[in-house]
């Protein structure tokens, strides 16, 4: 009986770190997509760059982890501001097929340039002392740096939802998600308003690029390898939502968690098939909006 107990407090734990992760990195996915309508493939490119930017900054510089950090979503979200203006503007109006193989050419050339710059190997992450040991809680201990990982995303997600909940930033993106030509005819600069919305989802990926690659390994890979999670969580979730993604996310990450563990064989069968069911059923997601 402890024994069992004991597996599913690891499983558990270990998959709501997991999910935190997906989310921090989706849930500017889901917001984009929802507000923007635009089909993002190469959501997980900033993803990896902010993978990138953390392993650099502690192995080869020595910066201190809240800086690199910091360092792995602005300057993310600073290059998103630019790939957005002089890319992605472009094709607002365009087909979904032509925004998927604008975002699928983005993807290849980022996983091509980051195997030339860093080659094939997955890159090690360089944890300051304090986060290399565990940490006691009643009476189980739990990896120091998962516990971060957890509170960190936790009070960042609070933030988030803050944010878009109780500012009047947050109250243009909801108008513009629900209604864009009526948030455009009351003045609402949508173009100005996409701009920022994308940096700071970009910036959010590259930030839980940065947080997950303890996890999640950072390789030249790594945007191809998780699309289909981060693409999962927004159609499970629902466009334009937080809760939506948060709740998929947390699913993912404990399924994913639970199946890896007992059933290793299995892969991520159940996680697919558990995807379809639910699309099935819900084809807008948990909280998308019905048409």
């Amino acid at each position: 009986m402890d024994s069992v107990l004991s597996s599913l407090v690891s499983v558990a734990f270990h998959g709501v770190a997991y999910g935190m992760i997906l989310y921090v990195i989706s849930v500017g996915l889901s917001v984009t997509m929802g507000l923007m309508g635009f089909t993002n493939l190469a959501h997980g490119v900033f993803a990896m760059a902010g993978g990138y930017v953390l392993v650099l900054s502690l192995s080869r510089f020595n910066i201190p982890l809240p800086l690199a950090l910091l360092l792995s979503f602005f300057l993310v979200a600073f290059v998103s501001v630019f790939l957005e203006r002089w890319l992605y503007a472009k094709l607002y109006g365009a087909t979904e097929l032509e925004q998927v193989l604008l975002t699928i050419g983005i993807i290849y050339i980022a996983v091509a340039t980051a195997r030339l710059v860093f080659g094939t190997l997955q890159q090690p992450v360089m944890l300051p002392d304090y986060l290399k040991g565990q940490i006691s809680i009643g009476s189980r201990d739990f990896p120091a740096y998962r516990v971060f990982l957890i509170a960190f995303s936790s009070l960042m997600i609070t933030g988030l939802w803050f944010g878009l909940e109780k500012t009047i930033w947050g109250a243009m993106v909801r108008a513009a998600v629900d209604n864009r030509q009526m948030a455009q005819s009351i003045g609402i600069n949508t173009k100005k308003l996409f701009s920022v919305t994308f940096a700071l989802g970009s910036g959010l990926a590259g930030l839980g690029g940065a947080l997950g690659a303890e996890i999640v390994a950072i390789q030249p890979t790594y945007p191809l390898e998780q699309l289909v999670y981060f693409l999962i969580v927004v159609s499970v979730g629902g466009l334009g939502s937080l809760r939506g993604p948060f709740v998929a996310a947390m699913l993912i990450g404990i399924s994913d968690t639970a199946c890896k563990y007992w059933v290793p064989e299995m892969g991520s069968f159940f996680i697919y098939l558990a995807t379809i069911g639910l699309l099935l059923w819900r084809p807008m997601g948990l909280f998308g909006k019905r048409s």
